[in-house]
């Protein structure tokens, strides 16, 4: 008898292999310990070393309280004590973004994200190294946009590497976008998007993964949805509530809105913003006021 190659027995349509996924925990625990406490260990001792050997004998060990405010030292450390806690938690987002950097790096030069469909029944190093990265980009994200500071997430993906975020972009809180996305300068995505460069066909179906690429001067209103390997072009308009469906390649410079979107005329934008000709008219002339009273006075300036 001859027996069955493995490629025959998956291409069957009765015979389908399906295993289970390999979450290889072994690995992503060890990896997301080290980013969690080494980056609590430098500012906890820095943040120590200034409690024990300022704070505490300069302020709470004072017996007399206007010496606080009279004695230099006293004065000092009662008005210290904020900076160096933001100093502090500054220095652990920092080392957050670099060990998550270190194994970033790591995962790409081992197997680096390209699109293209991931199957999950096969193992692979693909779809190994595809989970690693999923994983240990969470609390990254997390401790960025959940924290003080959230509008230094778009540095931390510039720096670790998961994203490509040009100057004068602002990204409202999302859903998704933590990898594989490129935006480009003085773009606005409003709140709660879902930009997503991966989608799972079914509960263990494939994974279709592709770059989710924004030209430079996109403009996206609230709860709107990109899907992998969505390419929005330059100056594009997304009205609220509109998605992209995956591998939309859009070509810019018009308006978009529904779901699955189309692109917007001009009356069907009159009739969204209830404006007339004559506002559009009016809008005009003042542009053209602004205009040449911004070149006015730059004249004078130069003169």
């Amino acid at each position: 008898m001859e027996s069955k190659s493995s490629d025959q027995i998956e291409n069957s349509g009765n015979n389908i292999i399906k295993e289970e996924i390999s979450l290889r925990l072994y690995l992503w625990l060890p990896a997301f310990y080290v980013i969690y406490f080494c980056s609590f260990l430098i500012p906890s001792i820095i943040f120590m070393m200034y409690i024990m050997l300022f704070y505490l004998p300069y302020f709470l060990e004072i017996k007399n309280f206007i010496s606080i405010f009279t004695n230099l030292p006293s004065l000092i450390a009662s008005i210290t004590i904020p900076f160096v806690i933001i100093i502090c938690y500054l220095i652990h987002l920092f080392i957050v973004a670099l060990i998550t950097r270190w194994f970033w790096n790591y995962s790409e030069n081992k197997s680096p994200s390209k699109s293209g469909i991931i199957p999950r029944n096969i193992p692979s190093k693909t779809l190994n190294f595809y989970h690693f990265r999923s994983f240990i980009i969470k609390y990254p994200k997390n401790a960025f946009s959940r924290g003080p500071f959230p509008w230094l997430l778009k540095w931390m993906y510039n720096f670790v590497g998961t994203n490509k975020i040009g100057k004068g972009s602002v990204i409202e809180e999302q859903l998704a976008g933590d990898r594989f996305i490129e935006v480009g300068e003085n773009v606005y995505i409003g709140t709660n998007p879902g930009i997503s460069s991966h989608a799972v066909e079914g509960i263990f179906g494939n994974i279709s993964f592709a770059k989710v690429k924004i030209g430079n001067n996109v403009t996206s209103a609230g709860f709107n949805c990109f899907g992998p390997g969505v390419d929005t072009g330059n100056n594009s308009w997304w009205l609220p509530m509109t998605g992209a469906s995956k591998y939309n390649i859009l070509k810019g410079n018009s308006y978009y809105f529904g779901t699955p979107l189309r692109k917007v005329f001009k009356r069907k934008v009159m009739e969204y913003l209830q404006v007339t000709e004559e506002d559009l008219k009016r809008a005009e002339e003042l542009k053209k006021n602004l205009s040449e009273q911004t070149k006015k006075k730059k004249r004078e300036k130069t003169k």
